[in-house]
């Protein structure tokens, strides 16, 4: 067999191993990391838990008092708290992901040194991407499950479909978690990962989460419509309000575009950082 000159090894050099992109242990960095964080972090996942709750009950019951009803897109009238409800489990999915896909990420990797340590094993970058990727898509769940039990003792699920909305936040945390360690994997010092935070929050304020999209003008609205939590709220409320049509198929695409965006470049990036 003919080996070209690019191929050829410098005499007395060692030939370089080759890397497998996926070992199929994603498993391994998944359960490193839960054990971590229920030995440390357990407390930031407590309050992460109970602030969507604690927004529920002071905008949905407390100024939900002052509101009354709201019309959803589809016309269809609602009280305020069932209205809201939905796009809080759609935050507590993206709040979960996001922080564990971001900052925890961000803190292995530049400070930890974690991911070089592990893709010196048999592990791949896409082991190490799906690892973590799951590990905050369980976080994401936690804080859904919790909140969605809380809809149902408040009343607020409205709808059989509402089953439905578990699977639709693991997506939602599926796309955010992805999304957010690859971008994390660009990211160099705490300056630049400040820019999360104010991308976070005008999102979480303006994603028609407590208001309907129509109060806003016209171009706004656009805006808004380009944005991933839009997609989850009006996902998660469409199927707890029972108005479910097949135009929710299109919030479905929109995530799993951005699962497999995150994916293809946390794992071209993990290989150009530690392996390359």
């Amino acid at each position: 067999m003919s080996v070209t000159e690019g191929d050829r090894v410098r005499p007395g050099a060692r030939p370089r191993p080759v890397r497998s992109l996926y070992a199929g242990n994603a498993r391994a960095v998944m359960s490193r990391g839960w054990r971590a964080t229920r030995s440390t972090n357990w407390l930031v996942m407590l309050s992460g838990f109970f602030e969507p709750i604690f927004y529920l009950l002071a905008m949905g019951i407390g100024l939900g008092t002052l509101v009354g009803t709201v019309i959803t897109a589809s016309g269809r009238e609602v009280e305020y708290a069932a209205f809201i409800a939905p796009a809080l489990l759609a935050v507590a999915a993206m709040n979960g992901a996001i922080y564990d896909s971001t900052w925890n990420v961000f803190f292995k990797m530049q400070f930890a040194k974690l991911y070089e340590g592990m893709l010196s094993t048999s592990l791949g970058p896409l082991d190490v991407a799906l690892g973590e990727i799951l590990l905050a898509l369980l976080r994401g769940a936690l804080y859904a499950v919790g909140f969605q039990l809380v809809m149902q003792v408040l009343g607020l699920n409205l709808s059989w479909w509402a089953l439905l909305a578990l699977p639709a936040v693991l997506l939602i945390a599926f796309g955010f978690a992805s999304l957010g360690m690859a971008i994390t994997s660009y990211m160099k010092t705490f300056q630049q990962m400040d820019w999360i935070n104010f991308v976070m929050l005008p999102m979480f304020l303006f994603s028609a989460t407590f208001y309907p999209l129509t109060v806003y003008p016209v171009w706004l609205q656009q805006v808004i419509q380009a944005l991933p939590l839009w997609h989850g709220v009006e996902l998660v409320r469409g199927l707890t309000t029972g108005d479910v049509g097949w135009g929710m198929l299109w919030h479905v695409l929109y995530y799993a575009v951005m699962i497999a965006i995150g994916l293809v470049f946390t794992t071209r990036r993990l290989r150009v950082l530690f392996l390359d």
